[in-house]
């Protein structure tokens, strides 16, 4: 009897060996199991893609903000710079910039520069420069709620399928009639395995969530300051033609 038993978990040990092997998992789980795993694995990719895009957009980024305040702030006419960039402003920084002296000449000219109108010119700017801020900035933050709903809910899909996944290993033990290990093992493990993609996803997605939105926030804090130095020296200009 001693012999025999040994002979079964012999014969047994290498077929659950190979049936637990990450390919084997996919192939021989439930329709609907399948479905969890490969929305999840999906999701793990996409995420991962929004992750680099976003480091190497905010770098390049702050790349050109750097340039763009360096020339701002070299001592040449802001009118020359404006000139040289307002055809197509390459980061959001200068788009604000952009933005504002567009306002400023287009109500200067059509409204001269008299007491009266210097406050109007200097409140149209700063919503002008508010709004074009905003855009920008919702551009630079796209597909970020990707990344908190996938933290927030690929481990609840994960747990799904692995609820499904035993349902139908406790369905095998019925229809058998047998508990070992070598009819047990394959469901549970399809099931355990559909978990582990979605703490995949989850994990990295809310570790890169909380490292962008930093990053996103001081980029943000950056406009903002420079929105307002630029509204200081406007309202120092229109003060000195009064």
């Amino acid at each position: 009897m001693d012999s025999n038993i040994v002979s079964a978990v012999a014969v047994a040990g290498p077929a659950v060996s190979h049936g637990l092997h990450p390919w084997d998992l996919f192939m021989n789980a439930d329709w609907i199991v399948k479905s969890v795993m490969l929305m999840l694995l999906a999701a793990s990719v996409w995420c991962w893609t929004i992750i680099f895009e976003k480091l190497f957009n905010l770098r390049r980024l702050n790349g050109l903000a750097d340039r763009f305040e360096a020339s701002f702030w070299s001592g040449g006419a802001v009118e020359d710079l404006y000139d040289r960039i307002h055809t197509q402003p390459p980061d959001p920084l200068s788009a604000v910039f952009v933005a504002a002296m567009r306002e400023w000449r287009r109500f200067a000219a059509k409204h001269g520069d008299g007491a009266a109108t210097a406050t109007d010119l200097a409140d149209r700017v700063e919503r002008v420069m508010q709004l074009t801020a905003n855009r920008e900035l919702d551009r630079v933050e796209r597909y970020m709620t990707f990344l908190a709903s996938t933290g927030s809910t690929a481990p609840f899909v994960g747990l799904f399928g692995t609820v499904w996944g035993i349902m139908n290993s406790f369905s095998a033990i019925g229809a058998t009639k047998n508990t070992s290990l070598a009819v047990v093992a394959p469901g549970i493990a399809e099931a355990l395995f559909a978990t582990a993609l979605g703490l995949l996803a989850a994990i990295p997605a809310v570790l890169a969530y909380n490292k962008l939105s930093r990053d996103l926030d001081r980029y943000a804090g950056r406009i903002n300051g420079f929105a307002g130095e630029f509204m200081a020296i406007l309202s120092r200009q229109l003060e000195d033609r009064r």
